[in-house]
């Protein structure tokens, strides 16, 4: 438990059900850590840097996940082996989210807080 509670946001799931958003959560955090350039190709990142950048990454995805990438060394290669596994998720998660959009009716949610939070669904 005291494990959870030293992330700064859920960790990346086996099956990259959260990619998405675990991808925005992760850029965003690098970037206040002004990290961000380590997950960039071609970049001049200090050994300090990368270091600090793969444990934040293997911090925060699945235990599982950790094993298979477990030689990983650099931030870099395992953010594009993630992305190599998990990118055809937008392919897949887009028209879904199209399809819920265009099938949303009002009329068929009972409350205006149940319908605003099937709408923010679709939309994240």
């Amino acid at each position: 438990m005291a494990n959870i509670e030293n992330r700064k946001f859920i960790t990346l799931d086996i099956y990259g059900k959260n990619y998405l958003s675990w991808v925005l959560d992760v850029k965003l955090y690098l970037s206040a850590k002004k990290l961000r350039h380590t997950i960039d190709e071609d970049n001049a990142a200090s050994n300090e840097e990368r270091a600090t950048a793969l444990i934040f990454l293997r911090h925060h995805i699945d235990d599982d996940l950790k094993y298979e990438y477990l030689t990983v060394e650099n931030p870099l290669e395992l953010w594009q082996n993630l992305n190599d596994r998990f990118e055809h998720l937008k392919a897949v998660v887009l028209p879904k989210a199209l399809n819920d959009w265009a099938q949303l009716r009002f009329q068929d949610i009972k409350t205006v807080s149940e319908y605003n939070s099937t709408l923010f669904k679709i939309v994240s």
